[in-house]
C-alpha cells in the first residue's frame, strides 16, 4: 500500500498583504526561507517509506503556479486537480481520494487502497525528522482503518489557531509520538480559554494535516456528509484531462457544500462508539491524534513570520534592502526600492511595488480589514502584484497615465505569448535583452536587441522567445482603453480561453 501525498494548495492571500495577493497566495511566496511554503511541503515528504508521486489540489486560477514551483522541485505528480471553486478541505481531500481510489479500482487483487498524507501547503514544519516519525507512528492506526489527525504541541496560549482535545491515551507498546482517541475539536478560545487549555495539558493546536486510506476516509464522508460524497463522485466521474491538469466536472462540484475535514469527517467521528484502542489492527478508535512537535507554524499573519524566519542580533526579520538605526523585533522587508526605519520596534514594515503596510506587530492581523475594504473599492492591489505572473513568464506595469502605458515583459527560453489582438489600443514592442519571433498579422519575423515593432489595434499579433535565455520586452501601450479585458485570444500554448483569463 503506498503513501500518497495530498498537498491541499487552495487559498485567498489575505493576511500576509501586501506581499500575498489573491492571484499569488502564501503558499506560492518565500515568506520563512529560501523555499516557497509550497516547496518545503513537497521537501518534507522525501524519505519515507513507500512514498509514491503527490496529488496537488488548487485552484483553477494558480494552476501554472503550481506548475512552475512543481518545475523548480523537479516534481512529478499523479496529477494537478483543478477546484473549479474554492469549497474548503473536505471536498478537495475527496476529489483526490476518489482519483486515487479510481486510479486503483482495476487491481484484480484489490491490494491497493492508497493511503492518503493530507497536508496544507501552507504550513511551516521546521524539523521534517520529527516530521516524518510522527507520520511513521500514525500509519499502524491508519492501515488499522483510523483516520488519523496531527496535534501540534502548543508551546504558548494561541487565539489564531483550533484545538484538540485529547481522549485516552491509547495502549502501544513503543516510543516516540503519542497517541490518544480524539475526545473533540475546539473552535479558536479567547486568550483567558487558551491559557487553561495550555495549563491542563490535555489540549494540541489543530495542525490541519490528516492520515487515512482512501476507501476509509470515502465511507465516512458518505456516512456523515453525504452531500459532499455525491457532489465530489459525480465531479471527479466527469473530469477531463487537460494536459497535466485534471479538471472535474465543474456543475457537480460547485454544488458541493463548504466544509472542512474536521467538520465533516472528524468531529462526528468522535461521537462514534469503538473498541478498546490498541495498535492491533482488530481493535482501532475511528478517530486517532497523534502528536508532532516539529516547529509547526501556520505562517498566516506577519507575527507567525517573524518568529519563524531568520532574525538578526536585535530580533529583526530584514529582506531587501533595507537599511535601520535603533531598530528591534520588527519585520522589514523591501520589495522593490530602499526602505530605512529609525527608532521602532514591533513593528511591521513590508513595501512593495504598488503597496506599502505599516503596522504593529501585535495588530497586524487588522490587515485582512485593509484587504476587505481593497476589496470594496474593486482596487487591484488586492488581487494581483504589480509584477504579474503568467505561465510565459512575467509583466510588470512601469508607468501609466491619460491614454498610455508601460509594461515590462519577461518571457521564458521557449515560451509564447497567445495569439490575439486588442481592439481598443495599439503595442509598440522594443527588444531589451534576448531575440523575439514576432508574428503580426500574416507576416513573422526576428527582432533583435534594440530594434521594435509596431501592432495597429485590430492585428493579430504573438511573441515568441525563440532562444534558450530569457527575452525582455518594453512594451509601450496607447489608445483609449488599456484594461487586461481587451482581449481576443485566437490560439494558445497553454489552453486559455479566447477572452481575458488571469493565466
Amino acid at each position: 500500500m503506498g503513501l500518497y501525498p495530498v498537498i491541499l494548495a487552495g487559498g485567498s492571500g489575505t493576511r500576509l498583504w501586501p506581499l500575498s495577493r489573491q492571484d499569488v497566495p502564501k503558499q506560492f511566496l518565500r515568506l520563512t526561507g529560501v523555499s516557497t511554503l509550497f516547496q518545503e511541503t513537497i521537501a518534507r515528504i522525501d524519505g519515507l517509506p513507500d512514498v509514491e508521486s503527490p496529488v496537488v489540489v488548487c485552484n483553477e486560477e494558480h494552476r501554472f503556479l503550481v506548475t512552475e514551483q512543481l518545475a523548480v522541485t523537479r516534481t512529478d505528480t499523479q496529477a494537478i486537480l483543478l477546484e473549479p471553486a474554492g469549497r474548503n478541505t473536505a471536498p478537495a481531500a475527496a476529489l483526490a481520494a476518489n482519483f486515487l481510489a479510481e486510479s486503483f479500482s482495476g487491481d484484480p487483487d484489490n491490494e491497493h487502497d492508497p493511503m492518503l498524507l493530507m497536508m496544507p501547503a501552507d504550513n511551516v514544519i521546521k524539523d521534517r525528522d520529527a516530521f516524518q516519525e510522527s507520520v511513521l507512528a500514525a500509519m499502524p492506526f491508519a492501515h488499522a482503518g483510523s483516520v488519523v489527525t496531527f496535534g501540534i504541541f502548543p508551546h504558548r496560549p494561541e487565539t489564531r489557531f483550533g484545538y484538540i482535545k485529547l481522549g485516552a491515551k491509547l495502549d502501544c507498546e513503543r516510543t516516540g509520538p503519542c497517541a490518544h482517541k480524539l475526545a473533540k475539536f475546539v473552535e479558536k478560545p479567547d486568550l483567558a480559554t487558551a491559557t487553561e487549555y495550555i495549563a491542563s495539558g490535555n489540549y494540541l493546536w489543530n495542525g490541519g494535516m490528516f492520515l487515512v486510506r482512501a476507501s476509509v476516509f470515502l465511507k465516512e464522508l458518505r456516512r456523515f456528509r453525504p452531500q459532499i460524497a455525491e457532489s465530489c463522485e459525480l465531479a471527479q466521474r466527469g473530469s477531463k484531462w487537460d494536459g497535466r491538469f485534471l479538471r472535474p466536472e465543474r456543475e457537480s462540484f460547485l454544488e458541493c457544500p463548504k466544509e472542512s475535514i474536521d467538520y465533516a469527517v472528524m468531529e462526528p467521528l468522535t461521537d462514534v462508539p469503538s473498541e478498546k484502542t490498541s495498535c492491533d489492527p482488530a481493535n482501532y478508535s475511528p478517530a486517532v491524534v497523534i502528536s508532532l512537535d516539529a516547529g509547526w507554524s501556520d505562517a498566516g499573519t506577519w507575527p507567525a513570520v517573524w518568529e519563524h524566519a531568520q532574525q538578526d542580533e536585535m530580533g529583526n526579520v530584514q529582506r531587501g534592502d533595507v537599511f535601520t538605526y535603533d531598530v528591534t523585533n520588527s519585520v522589514l522587508i523591501a520589495d522593490h526600492r530602499l526602505l530605512a526605519a529609525v527608532g521602532i520596534e514591533d513593528a511591521v514594515i513590508v513595501e512593495t511595488a504598488d503597496a506599502v503596510l505599516v503596522t504593529k506587530r501585535d495588530q497586524a492581523d487588522g490587515v485582512k480589514h485593509i484587504v476587505e475594504l481593497l476589496q470594496t473599492g474593486n482596487r487591484s492591489e488586492q488581487r494581483y502584484p504589480r509584477m504579474v505572473p503568467r505561465p510565459w513568464g512575467t509583466f510588470e506595469v512601469i508607468d501609466q497615465g491619460p491614454r498610455f502605458q508601460v509594461k515590462r515583459l519577461i518571457i521564458k527560453a521557449g515560451a509564447a505569448l497567445s495569439l490575439q489582438l486588442h481592439q481598443e489600443r495599439a503595442e509598440h514592442w522594443v527588444v531589451v535583452r534576448g531575440k523575439a519571433e514576432v508574428t503580426k498579422g500574416d507576416e513573422t519575423f526576428l527582432l533583435n536587441t534594440n530594434e521594435s515593432a509596431y501592432i495597429p489595434p485590430g492585428t493579430k499579433h504573438r511573441l515568441r522567445n525563440p532562444d534558450n535565455v530569457p527575452l525582455e520586452i518594453i512594451e509601450v501601450q496607447s489608445g483609449g482603453y488599456l484594461a487586461e479585458d481587451d482581449i481576443i485570444r485566437c490560439d494558445d500554448d497553454y489552453g486559455r480561453g479566447p477572452g481575458m483569463a488571469k493565466r
